[in-house]
Formats: structure tokens, C-alpha cells, sequence
């Protein structure tokens, strides 16, 4: 929870840093959605992690301290919440860095700041929903075996009202991956076939390669973390989906469901430092090491001399004017103070 907490405040400064660089930009509505991904994620860890504490410090005791269950629904909706969230607004961003890409006209029209926010808050209120489903439907949220945490039934089901409660969960979370990933594979598709075609705007094409490796990165972390909880495992092959489909409620995972989740609650931990080291600077000085560290000269471009520069600079400014190109053209004709200035600005 500490490391949480602390990887995911500095993971938030650096990226409203950035949005304040970038807020007229294509870059800013990524970067509204990878605060609010940062947001949500510390959010999880301190109050997941809070009751988590309070929990283990009166020895799991639920019905000394939770008799109307009201702790065990707060819990088990905080749960599927935070867990739905970070995997939907990773599918968001991939899909707004797809239409970034492949429609940039489109991009720079409609995804606005305005825009952004509001999907923000469209994400979080779906999310929302869908963890007061169960309430909704007169179900309720149950202490799992370990009685550390609370979450949908996950034994002795006997309902089709609770497996259609974990396969909406289980549902959302892969159809989530699976757009994250075919959004990614397009916009790399593009990213690789408009550098083969052409060398010009790089810089706007470096932002674009920046946001890719950290979606990519953030998917890797999702999917690592997330599939042994909602797809399968590879010993017992007991999640969610499974119990949803098969009942397996009766064979009594809880060891299982209760080590999937601690990998999964690593996904929060992970993302925030995505943004942390995956960026253009870092990486610059990354490669800088692996460079020296490799025996590889590097160009100091410190050690240029500044007056030097700014005569350069000086000198291509003045050679582009009209009056210095009738220098480079043969003329009979004695050269004007003009043409004398720049040929001796030209020869300094």
C-alpha cells in the first residue's frame, strides 16, 4: 500500500507537469486519461487498502464489527470498481492513441479537453454501475474464505444471477485487454508504415512512439497481473470466468482466488511507474549509459561552444536574405556595401 501510494503520487506530478506543457496539444487528452488512471489506481490503495488494515487489525472478526454487512458491500464494491477501472481506461487510451494516429484531422478536431473529461467521467460512472449491479439486483457482497476481503460469490453458487454477476466482471476485464490490444497493434501498424514511407515530421512522431511504449507497457502489466484472476491459472485453472460458467465454487478455491488477486492488485503498483521511467528523457539518458557502458563515443554537444552557434546561425540567417544571394552569381559589375558585408560575414 506504501509503495502504492507513493509510486502513484509521483507518477501524478510528473504527469500534470506534463499536461501543462501540453494542454493545447494532440497529447493532452492521453495525458488527462493517464492522470485519471494514476488518479484511480491511489485512490484503490488507500481506501482498499485501508479497510484491508482495519480488517486484519480486528483479526477478521466480521461479526464483531460489521453486522449489517454494510463494510463487507462497501468493500466488495470498492473492489470491483477499482479493479474494472484501470483496465477500461487502458482500452480508452489505446483506442484515443488509434484515432490519433490513423485519423490525426478527426483527432485534432474532436478529442478535445472537454471531451476527454467526459469520457473520463463516463468510464468512472460505468464503472460505478456495474459494482452497484449486485445491489441493484437484491444480491449482496459476500466475505470470501480467507475473510480478508470482500467480493461477488465466488462459492456454493447456486443462482444464475451470481454467475452472470462474476462473468460481467470476467467479461468486461478481457474485452478491455482485447481492444487495448488490437488498438495497439493498429497504431504501431501505422506508426511502421509512415516511417518507411517518409522521414519528416519526427518530432511529432517521437511523441506518438513515447505514448506507444507506455500503452504497451501498461498492457503487458495488465495482462500479466490480470489474466491469472480472470482468465485462468496455470495449476488449478480456477477464476472468476471459471466459476461463472462451471461452478467451481464447490471445490474451494480460496487459496487460489486469494493469490490471483494479490497479482492483480500489482497492476496499481506497476502503472504508475510506467509513466515514471518510460519517457523520452529518461529513456535518452538510459541509452546515454547503455552507450558508454558499451565503449560507444557520444557527442558532447555541451562542449560546443555557444559563440559559435550563435554565429552560425547568424550567418545562415543573413545568407538566406535577398541581398547576400546575388553574392553566388558572376556579375561584372563592383559588389555594394551590402555584398561586401555578407561575403566577409560568410568567410568569419
Amino acid at each position: 500500500m506504501t509503495v502504492g501510494i507513493t509510486s502513484n503520487s509521483l507518477a501524478i506530478v510528473i504527469l500534470l507537469k506534463a499536461y501543462q506543457r501540453f494542454r493545447k496539444k494532440s497529447k493532452a487528452s492521453f495525458l488527462l486519461f493517464a492522470s485519471g488512471l494514476v488518479f484511480t489506481d491511489l485512490f484503490g490503495h488507500l481506501i482498499n487498502g485501508t479497510i484491508a488494515i482495519f480488517v486484519y487489525a480486528s483479526n477478521r472478526e466480521w461479526s464483531k464489527f460489521d453486522h449489517a454487512n454494510v463494510l463487507c458491500s462497501i468493500f466488495g464494491m470498492c473492489m470491483v470498481f477499482f479493479g474494472l477501472c484501470p483496465l477500461l481506461l487502458g482500452s480508452v487510451m489505446a483506442v484515443e492513441r488509434c484515432i490519433g494516429v490513423t485519423e490525426p484531422i478527426f483527432h485534432s478536431t474532436k478529442m478535445t479537453s472537454r471531451h476527454a473529461k467526459m469520457i473520463l467521467a463516463f468510464v468512472w460512472l460505468f464503472a460505478i454501475l456495474v459494482a452497484l449491479l449486485p445491489i441493484a439486483t437484491l444480491r449482496s457482497y459476500h466475505i470470501q474464505a480467507s475473510k480478508t476481503w470482500c467480493f461477488l460469490k465466488t462459492e456454493q453458487i447456486e443462482d444464475w444471477m451470481d454467475q452472470f454477476h462474476l462473468l460481467i466482471f470476467s467479461c468486461l476485464g478481457l474485452l478491455s485487454l482485447a481492444i487495448s490490444f488490437v488498438c495497439n497493434a493498429m497504431t504501431g501498424i501505422t506508426l511502421i508504415r509512415s516511417k518507411l514511407k517518409s522521414q519528416q515530421h519526427r518530432k511529432g512522431r517521437s511523441h506518438h512512439l513515447e505514448m506507444i511504449i507506455q500503452l504497451l507497457a501498461i498492457m503487458c502489466v495488465s495482462c500479466i497481473c490480470w489474466t491469472p484472476f480472470l482468465v485462468s491459472f496455470p495449476t488449478h485453472k480456477v477464476t472468476m470466468a471459471n466459476i461463472g460458467l462451471k461452478n467451481y465454487g464447490s471445490q474451494d478455491p480460496h487459496e487460489t482466488i486469494l493469490f490471483s488477486l494479490r497479482m492483480a492488485t500489482w497492476n496499481q503498483i506497476l502503472d504508475p511507474w510506467v509513466y515514471i521511467l518510460l519517457r523520452k528523457t529518461v529513456l535518452r539518458k538510459l541509452f546515454r549509459i547503455v552507450r558508454r557502458c558499451c565503449g560507444i563515443e557520444i557527442i558532447d554537444l555541451h562542449g560546443w561552444e555557444f559563440s559559435s552557434i550563435k554565429n552560425s546561425l547568424k550567418v545562415a540567417t543573413v545568407s538566406e536574405s535577398p541581398a547576400c544571394s546575388r553574392t553566388n552569381t558572376f556579375s561584372i559589375s563592383p559588389k555594394t556595401d551590402t555584398e561586401q558585408k555578407c561575403e566577409l560575414i560568410e568567410r568569419k
